[in-house]
């Protein structure tokens, strides 16, 4: 099967395996109307996902050092998340279909690339999802000192499970709850910001790198969280066709995002150091404590529901963006027809988002920075595959419509493709023992399930 892209243009993306018969999974004729997220929405559906707050960052403080992480928050952008943007911004207004880059990898690169560009995005959102829920439960576990142990996992599965439920009725409950969530997000770090600034005592990057770390674990171990709180701009692109003018949306609603997740990781970090000066002290869950030193219990007590409320929204926009490529790719022929099943009310994948949330759960029983440090891994194969396929596409299908082109001409070309490849370099190279051990594995498993995937098809495909 064929879809022709957008503006009628003469350039096709082949959706399936030319050895697959067309019946082995073939899409229910009856497909409810999937109800589409305005500009608004989607703006904060990104945020959500890209960002969500501040949280999640702390240990990059007491690791790295102060003066390194607010340095890492400057420039990680410029090679990685502002590059990427630019290509997702070109891509998505040029191809606005479902699953986003799994299908611009394989227009660009053919069936093999394309399989593993989907299958490690949704084996990475395996660990993502499961380390926001993880995360969600020890901020709860603040205030209720007894969920420890199997009672930590059941609340993890709980939050789960209810995420799923709200992902089933589709996009535009996800964005009604993601705008209403992120907005009292914003307006608590917005206060501990203005009222910290106002206490500023120290120097907040004294110290430059935290002493008596080993090096690999000061870069390793700060890239890693760098990464993951710049990654994911891209991923929206999954869920275009459940977007208003997805051409017009995209790109605006990235110029708003990148701008706001910046500051949402500079700003409340500078000043909280500068107004209290105890780096050392830093630990995942830390913006509770420093808002409570900086304006009162109340603060506190604002700041750690904010926390809750952010990884509930990064979770609920994770499931939004990540269980479209399943589904995308069993409409393709690669996964289980199964997968590709669509609610008969809600137009959405329920299927696909129920299997994954039951991963999702069986995974929350891991520390948050075990899953994020191989989570890397798989990030940084998703990433490189999609920059090269904008040069790729470039080259390959230079007639298709481009409302939004990379600016800079060949510059600016060059520069969304070798920044990206530098910091996953860098990144790669410094990654800390847990992550050298075990982040190549669900990196490997990727080409070994594609040919495992491709042999049961041909079987069915046999008469």
């Amino acid at each position: 099967m064929r879809y022709p892209l957008p503006n009628k243009s003469v350039v096709w993306i082949q959706t399936r395996p030319a050895n697959i018969s067309s019946n082995a999974n073939k899409p229910s004729a009856v497909r409810a109307v999937v109800r589409k997220a305005a500009l608004l929405p989607f703006v904060f559906v990104m945020y959500a996902y890209a960002t969500g707050g501040p949280f999640g960052l702390e240990d990059m403080v007491t690791t790295s050092g102060p003066g390194l992480t607010l340095l890492y928050h400057l420039f990680i952008p410029f090679f990685w998340c502002i590059p990427v943007s630019l290509v997702a911004s070109e891509l998505t207004t040029a191809i606005p279909v479902e699953g986003g880059f799994y299908r611009w990898v394989r227009a660009g690169f053919g069936d093999f690339w394309g399989f593993l560009a989907g299958w490690w995005n949704w084996s990475a959102s395996f660990l993502l999802a499961a380390a926001y829920a993880v995360l969600t439960t020890d901020y709860l576990s603040f205030y209720f000192p007894a969920i420890v142990g199997w009672k930590h996992h059941l609340v993890s599965v709980a939050i789960i499970a209810v995420i799923a439920w709200i992902n089933v009725r589709g996009i535009r409950m996800v964005g009604a709850v993601s705008t209403v969530l992120e907005i009292f997000v914003l307006l608590v770090i917005a206060a501990l910001c203005a009222i910290a600034a106002t206490k500023w005592q120290h120097n907040p990057f004294s110290p430059l790198v935290s002493p008596h770390v080993p090096p690999f674990r000061v870069l390793g171990v700060g890239l890693a969280l760098g990464l993951w709180l710049y990654s994911g701009y891209e991923q929206v692109s999954s869920v275009a066709e459940e977007v208003e003018h997805p051409q017009r949306s995209y790109p605006i609603a990235l110029a708003v995002v990148i701008p706001l997740s910046i500051a949402t990781y500079f700003l409340p970090t500078m000043f909280s150091l500068a107004a209290l000066g105890n780096w050392q002290k830093w630990h995942t869950g830390y913006f509770s404590d420093a808002a409570q030193l900086i304006g009162g219990p109340w603060l506190g007590f604002a700041m750690t529901i904010a926390a809750m409320i952010s990884n509930l929204s990064l979770l609920n926009a994770t499931v939004l963006t990540c269980t479209r490529m399943p589904s995308t790719m069993a409409e393709d022929g690669y996964l289980p027809p199964v997968l590709a099943a669509r609610h008969p009310r809600y137009g959405t994948p329920w299927i696909a988002i129920i299997v994954s949330s039951i991963i999702y759960a069986l995974l929350a029983q891991r520390t948050m920075v075990q899953l994020l440090t191989v989570y890397v891994w798989l990030r940084i194969g998703v990433t490189i595959l999609t920059v090269l396929s904008s040069w790729q596409l470039r080259k390959t299908q230079p007639e298709l419509p481009r409302p939004f082109r990379i600016p800079w001409g060949r510059a600016g070309l060059l520069y969304v493709i070798i920044a990206p490849l530098v910091m996953s370099a860098v990144a790669l190279v410094a990654s800390d023992p847990f992550a050298r051990k075990w982040g190549p594995m669900p990196v490997l498993l990727g080409p070994a399930m594609y040919f495992v995937f491709r042999a049961l098809h041909k079987e069915i495909a046999q008469p």
